[in-house]
């Protein structure tokens, strides 16, 4: 398998084509390395950016955010989508400032244990923050290994052989140990997926993996089931968004009718977007019986 994505080949690529991103910094702690993680789940690289710098200034460390309100962390987070993240990062941030001596733990199993933090992004901080050579698997990196391993277009659905794939890539030294290149194996892995081995216009002409089993097999299409597009206008995220955006942009309580002239559209769909806001724990109903974010209710 591993012929298929030579380690020399990737690094070497990556040595030349990395990109600049502020998180990838040395000297970086695990708490500021999450943070970017949190914010680039499901949001393009280029919305993440500002807001990152911003909250690794305002929050150095995590006791820093557990003393804000989560109505401030949710207000500071803007527009960057899936609100939710915010809100258990807050979460997290207290259990880090309360047990875990106000940093980020070094090891996956306890990471775990944390509020809102899945496999990936454990896997992730462990790797990228700590050094650690744990594989870390994305959808750019089922991508690539989709494509030149297994020689089909798009992967299936996501599973624990996909980590077993990707351990299997990593540089290692003549016993079978894994080097001290296999985190920056992964990021370049990473890296090749979202500038070269991309979803619908990937450049074959410029990617260094020249033993590519999908190329060889003629870059067959995808048989599988279609790839699902997710729209935005119109859905029920769209409403919430709106209704945040009321919320965020005062500092005080607002009238139901504040929020109830954002979407007239379709009335159902605005209550059931405030009530699934309201049991997300991301809006709060004052005694009055005014709406705020999370937090700032009394």
């Amino acid at each position: 398998m591993a012929t298929s994505v030579p380690p020399a080949v990737l690094l070497g690529w990556f040595d030349l084509h990395e990109r600049d991103l502020p998180w990838r910094a040395p000297g970086l702690s695990g708490w500021q390395i999450l943070i970017s993680e949190i914010m680039l789940q499901q949001t393009p690289v280029s919305r993440v950016v500002g807001p990152w710098q911003e909250w690794v200034r305002r929050w150095p460390v995590p006791s820093a955010m557990a003393a804000a309100s989560a109505g401030e962390v949710l207000r500071a987070w803007g527009k960057l989508g899936y609100p939710r993240r915010a809100l258990r990062l807050h979460e997290c941030a207290g259990v880090l400032a309360e047990q875990h001596g106000d940093r980020v733990p070094d090891d996956v199993e306890t990471m775990l244990t944390l509020p809102g933090i899945g496999d990936y992004t454990a896997r992730a901080v462990a790797c990228f923050a700590y050094g650690q050579s744990v594989p870390v698997v994305d959808t750019n990196v089922r991508r690539v290994i989709a494509r030149a391993v297994h020689g089909r277009e798009q992967p299936g659905n996501p599973s624990r052989t996909d980590l077993a794939d990707a351990e299997s890539l990593l540089p290692r030294h003549p016993d079978g140990t894994p080097t001290d290149r296999a985190p920056r194996f992964s990021a370049a892995l990473m890296e090749l997926g979202a500038l070269v081995c991309t979803a619908r216009n990937p450049n074959c002409s410029e990617c260094p993996l020249t033993d590519c089993t999908w190329v060889h097999l003629g870059r067959p299409a995808h048989t599988g089931p279609a790839r699902k597009v997710q729209k935005f206008a119109g859905t029920d995220r769209q409403v919430r968004g709106l209704l945040l955006d009321v919320l965020r942009g005062t500092d005080l309580p607002v009238i139901r009718d504040r929020l109830d002239a954002v979407w007239t559209t379709d009335v159902a769909q605005r209550d059931r977007a405030l009530d699934s806001l309201l049991v997300d724990g991301l809006v709060e109903i004052t005694e009055d019986g005014r709406y705020c974010l999370a937090g700032e209710a009394n």
